[in-house]
């Protein structure tokens, strides 16, 4: 969280240019001390710390601003430290950067130029308070901070995790859209003793026709009309590390056969190469659709699935783990908060709208409540987010029971067997209708034209739609 007021430290022994500073960099976020000497800052921060220290280099004591910015550092060396030099003396900035100041101004002062220095300053001193912040949320997480949950459904996702993330076995991870299967890749590539290697991730389905072949394995100048260079393809790009293939079952026949090839031989042919490259490289692929599905079709060459199939995981949909509802609500509201600077407390959800957040069959999952929950963050006002804040599509959703002994007090047992609902006819409408769209988007890649075309509506109607549904 970021820490207010910007507490500055002004260090000069020309009272005139000290107290101009003060009085030009006053600012409401700011809390500006100004002193005349080293001896006097190094007392002065000893007594309180301060996130950004302005000195001048030459002062008339023992100590120097070289003195004064190297006990600084060795004492809090996230602490930010600009240098007054006078003009000329480059060979001082040089030395003062060297020993970790964070920039350098020469006399005479330009007061503008101090300004956008103390709000650059100030900026980078945010995101480091949030890198921090973020840093100790994940690592509350455990093994996995991509991943949040602790339902029984999450519990064996991450057990399967830990027995194969250190290993070179390629892995299928199925699951529905927008249930996180990249987190789960990366988390598998960050626990591998490959982790210090890259981390390439390639959506398959969003390959134009006709360029997955030179994308994945890349080309030789003169392959084909544009190719005016040597391209190395998403195989080589990510030696030494973890290659993560989206919706798998979009790939084409031929590059199907291609990547066969690949996982058998362990080297690829640039598209107009006579010789091969060795690649070094672990496979983690994934798809939303029924892999044995596609097989049964023949989208998906069986010798391949066998291939792919080497560890199958699964990742629940969110309506299989409800009772980590809760907890994903709070970790996206706070990761809203930051993302979007909000600098008052932390939203709470009341109990009536929890209640609806758990009772929701979230057809787009863990993404589409991590998109709500960043909308609520930006727009309910108060530190309360009630169930009346909340979609309509969502509250009607949340539907009395058929059988009065269903009901009870609230919060619910998330554990016990989901009671049968009644549902509107108008929730009923709702849902086949974002559940319509989901399955046109998904079938045309997300190519909003082709899939208003599918649907049979105009793309103005569809973008309506998606707005009104948060797709």
């Amino acid at each position: 969280m970021t820490t207010f007021p910007f507490r500055i430290l002004i260090v000069d022994d020309e009272p005139n240019i000290r107290a101009g500073l003060a009085r030009g960099l006053a600012h409401p976020s700011y809390e500006i001390e100004a002193v005349g000497s080293v001896e006097e800052a190094l007392e002065s921060f000893a007594r309180l710390p301060r996130h950004l220290v302005i000195t001048d280099l030459k002062m008339p004591g023992v100590l120097s601003g070289l003195d004064l910015l190297g006990r600084i550092k060795e004492a809090r060396p996230e602490t930010l430290i600009t240098v007054v030099t006078a003009h000329g003396s480059i060979e001082a900035a040089v030395e003062a950067m060297r020993l970790g100041a964070h920039d350098f101004v020469s006399k005479p002062l330009d007061l503008d130029l101090m300004r956008l220095q103390v709000r650059k300053a100030h900026q980078h001193h945010e995101l480091g308070e949030e890198n921090r912040e973020l840093k100790r949320r994940l690592a509350a997480h455990g093994d996995f901070p991509e991943l949040v949950g602790q339902s029984p459904a999450m519990a064996t996702l991450f057990a399967s995790l830990r027995q194969v993330a250190d290993t070179g076995i390629t892995l299928l991870i199925q699951g529905e859209s927008g249930t996180g299967k990249e987190l789960v890749a990366r988390a598998v590539h960050r626990l591998s003793s490959r982790q210090t290697g890259p981390f390439v991730a390639v959506n398959i389905g969003a390959l134009p026709e006709g360029l997955s072949e030179s994308e994945l394995f890349g080309f030789e100048r003169g392959a084909f009309s544009g190719a005016h260079r040597q391209k190395a393809g998403w195989f080589e790009m990510a030696k030494g590390g973890t290659l993560f293939l989206d919706e798998v079952g979009e790939m084409l026949p031929k590059t199907q056969v291609d990547l066969l090839r690949v996982l058998e031989q362990r080297e690829v042919r640039r598209l107009g190469g006579e010789t091969t490259v060795p690649v070094d490289v672990r496979l983690v692929v994934a798809t939303h659709q029924d892999v044995e599905d596609l097989v049964a079709k023949g989208k998906l060459r069986e010798d391949l699935y066998y291939r792919l199939n080497v560890v199958p995981l699964r990742i629940p949909p969110l309506r299989e783990r409800r009772t980590d509802i809760p907890r994903l609500v709070e970790h996206f509201l706070d990761w809203a908060r930051l993302r979007h600077r909000k600098e008052e407390e932390p939203k709470n959800v009341a109990p009536d709208a929890m209640k609806v957040l758990c009772d929701y069959t979230w057809p787009g999952n863990v993404r589409q409540l991590r998109n709500l929950m960043e909308r609520m963050a930006v727009t309910v006002e108060g530190n309360m987010i009630h169930a009346e804040n909340l979609p309509h599509d969502l509250r009607s959703w949340s539907l009395v029971p058929l059988n009065s002994s269903a009901l009870g007090t609230w919060p619910p047992n998330l554990n016990a067997p989901a009671p049968r609902f009644a549902p509107t006819l108008e929730s009923v409408i709702a849902e086949a209708e974002k559940s319509a769209i989901l399955a046109a988007l998904a079938q045309c890649n997300h190519h909003r034209e082709r899939a208003a075309h599918l649907l049979g509506i105009s793309v103005r109607t569809l973008h309506y739609k998606l707005n009104r549904h948060m797709i």
